[in-house]
């Protein structure tokens, strides 16, 4: 399953840079973050960790780091930073700020987008790697 979770995850890439072309900020945000999310969670169970069922799997990725490789381990407190930040986006970038009216368009701009590629970039680049280190 792990490497299902990354694989479909990299097929996805490709939406977020679409969403980067066509200037929707906030769909490159949400789009990103569902990415990240499945990157991170391939990552786990590639390591035989079961993630948890939220958007947000920093707390495991610390608890879990001594499972990695240590090049990826020494990645783990940057990809946990990576997870929530943007699972606290993924809400918002998709519904907007119901209590203040105000849509995700006027939440996310291009440098908000610029960012969650930059991390999906990042991140999928070590997934990517780490799933070559992993037999089957």
């Amino acid at each position: 399953m792990g490497r299902l979770y990354i694989e479909e995850a990299a097929s996805r890439v490709e939406l977020v840079r679409l969403a980067a072309e066509r200037e929707l900020w906030p769909t490159v945000v949400r789009e990103a973050q569902e990415c990240v999310e499945l990157f991170l969670k391939g990552a786990l169970r590639l390591v035989a960790v079961e993630p948890a069922r939220t958007h947000d799997v920093a707390v495991m990725l610390r608890r879990e780091a001594a499972r990695f490789p240590p090049w990826f381990r020494t990645e783990v407190e940057r990809l946990a930073t990576i997870s929530t930040e943007m699972a606290g986006d993924r809400g918002i970038a998709f519904y907007g700020d119901e209590r203040q009216d105000l849509a995700p368009r006027d939440l996310f701009d291009r440098s908000d987008a610029e960012r969650a590629a930059a991390n999906l970039e990042y991140l999928a680049a070590l997934c990517q790697r780490l799933l070559a280190t992993v037999p089957g």
